[in-house]
């Protein structure tokens, strides 16, 4: 199973979309993200893109003094336009090794707003941790209510039986940027991810 090293947060994995969406909320919430990844000694690692959030929470972590890596496939380069400046920067063959890779290099992840490739991340790192396969914590950036939409699926996945409390799905929601860490770092330190059912009811998020 894996689990972060000696309980301590050296790395985190930044799921987010490679275009900016439509509430600047969300534009500002990547930026100060990245600001407070490098400010706290963190490695960012994401998707290797320089558009969007993907490069918005990048660069700001650069800005910042921050260590970054980038990990892309190949056929994304020009799509995701590759952000050459990173100095870690990591070409993959596909989509499977570029995950792979962000799993291995990270101690957690978050899941700032983004599209279908977004979700698809963080719901697999969710399954992952509910499989028993690691330890990482798995946090949701609920911006402005983002991700309330999956948290309600989640509890009518409860209510329909097909998440029991013995296959709880863990994973952390956080309305504020400047909440993440703390939340990251209890999570670590205790050598656990909380389950959902420990943090607040959807309408409260």
């Amino acid at each position: 199973m894996n689990t972060v090293s000696q309980n301590q947060l050296t790395s985190v994995c930044v799921y987010c979309g490679s275009s900016f969406g439509s509430d600047p909320a969300h534009e500002a919430a990547a930026t100060r993200l990245g600001q407070i990844i490098a400010e706290a000694g963190l490695r960012l690692v994401y998707g290797g893109g320089s558009v969007g959030l993907m490069g918005t929470v990048a660069n700001a972590a650069l800005e910042s003094g921050g260590k970054v890596t980038g990990i892309i496939p190949r056929f994304l380069e020009k799509r995701e336009v590759m952000l050459d400046s990173l100095e870690d920067l990591v070409i993959t063959n596909d989509m499977h090794e570029r995950k792979h890779l962000m799993f291995e290099r990270a101690d957690a992840f978050i899941a700032l707003p983004g599209g279908i490739g977004t979700l698809e991340e963080a719901v697999e790192m969710m399954t992952w941790a509910q499989l028993g396969q690691h330890k990482k914590p798995v946090l949701l950036a609920n911006i402005n209510g983002f991700w309330s939409p999956l948290l309600e699926l989640l509890d009518h996945m409860r209510a329909q039986g097909y998440i029991r409390p013995d296959t709880e799905v863990p994973y952390l929601v956080a309305k504020k940027i400047e909440d993440i860490l703390p939340m990251l770092q209890q999570s670590v330190s205790d050598g656990k991810t909380e389950q959902a059912g420990n943090f607040a009811k959807v309408t409260e998020l």
